[in-house]
């Protein structure tokens, strides 16, 4: 028996991808599933192949003394209030992104979660993915020398062919680009050339097009960044574009640049920088949650909490910081002005 039980709230796309990555690690096990649709106990242990209790009231299911951690997949607008009941209770939280639809909400999860003294571990799973350990550990190692300027970008068509179409083209149930999907790219873009940032100014734009006409907010934005280290950067959420999916990583240092899955370093003999040098993973190609490295991801969880230690890359922290830049790019292209991130803190 596996040492971890987890509960999850929601019972649609992201969940699916959540209790498939959990039951094949070797710590987690799902157990319940919180669902407004009645679900079948049988059924539902049939389908994922282990035992499984299905609630359809979310305190119930937190009153559960074997569970010890929630994943939370619910709707954007729920996750403040779900997010903060499991802390109370005195649950591990996972929760998918994003954290909250406004920063006094992020800063209240914050404010329940230290409390509580439980972990919490925020999907912004990309930090684990291939691409981004290579990486991270190319940056580490100092291969590409100081960075001082950076651009992740993400290019997603979200279309009525969607999956969350219906209710994420609304200002109520999400409200921005950036919260919507484009917060993978600002998180590893501040994971990559750190949390320093002292102010963002963002544009936002939507396309013509009728097939992206529903949206009440700018479905193509652009944020420029400045650090107080005096680097600069630049994330651009774009998903109302038609193409294939594209995660655009460009980042500029004093000895090498790197862009997706190319690179140059003077610190590596024998190389030409005229001459892109290829690196062998395949760089994150797809907006489907079923690609998404979540198992290494909770499988870290799931270690930190059995090691009493802070979740890495994606705890409580990464998730308040990189919201905290979220919300003041949403608040700069609602005032058409820079804004210092010392005015959302």
């Amino acid at each position: 028996m596996k040492k971890y039980n987890v509960g999850v709230v929601g019972y649609g796309w992201a969940a699916g991808a959540h209790i498939a990555a959990i039951n094949t690690g070797e710590l987690g096990q799902v157990t319940a599933v919180c669902s407004s649709r009645k679900l079948d106990d049988a059924e539902l242990s049939t389908r994922h192949g282990c035992p499984m209790k299905a609630y359809q009231n979310y305190q119930a299911m937190l009153k559960d003394p074997s569970l010890h951690a929630v994943s939370i997949c619910s709707y954007h607008s729920q996750h403040k209030e779900q997010t903060i009941a499991a802390a109370k209770a005195g649950k591990h939280i996972i929760v998918e992104k994003p954290l909250a639809l406004s920063l006094d909400d992020v800063h209240a999860i914050e404010k329940a979660v230290k409390a509580a003294g439980v972990k919490l571990c925020i999907c912004f799973e990309l930090r684990f993915s291939a691409q981004f350990k290579v990486i991270k550990s190319m940056l580490d190692r100092g291969l590409l020398g100081k960075l001082h300027y950076g651009e992740v970008d993400y290019y997603h068509g979200m279309g009525p062919w969607y999956r969350e179409y219906e209710w994420c083209v609304t200002n109520k149930n999400c409200g921005s680009s950036l919260l919507a999907a484009g917060c993978h790219a600002m998180d590893v873009l501040l994971m990559c050339m750190g949390d320093d940032v002292e102010e963002v100014f963002t544009f936002g734009s939507n396309s013509s097009s009728p097939t992206f006409g529903n949206y009440e907010y700018p479905t193509a934005t652009v944020t420029v960044l400045k650090f107080k280290s005096g680097k600069t950067a630049k994330c651009a959420s774009v998903i109302d574009c038609l193409q294939p999916y594209y995660f655009h990583t460009h980042l500029v240092g004093s000895e090498g640049s790197l862009l997706d899955n190319k690179f140059h370093s003077n610190f590596i003999q024998g190389l030409d920088k005229s001459k892109w040098s290829q690196l062998s993973f395949n760089p994150v190609d797809s907006g489907d949650v079923s690609d998404h490295p979540y198992k290494t991801q909770f499988d870290a969880f799931f270690t930190a909490i059995d090691k009493k230690k802070e979740m890495p890359l994606t705890g409580l922290k990464e998730a308040v910081l990189t919201h905290e830049v979220i919300f003041a790019a949403m608040k700069s292209l609602k005032l058409g002005k820079p804004v210092k991130m010392k005015e959302v803190r």
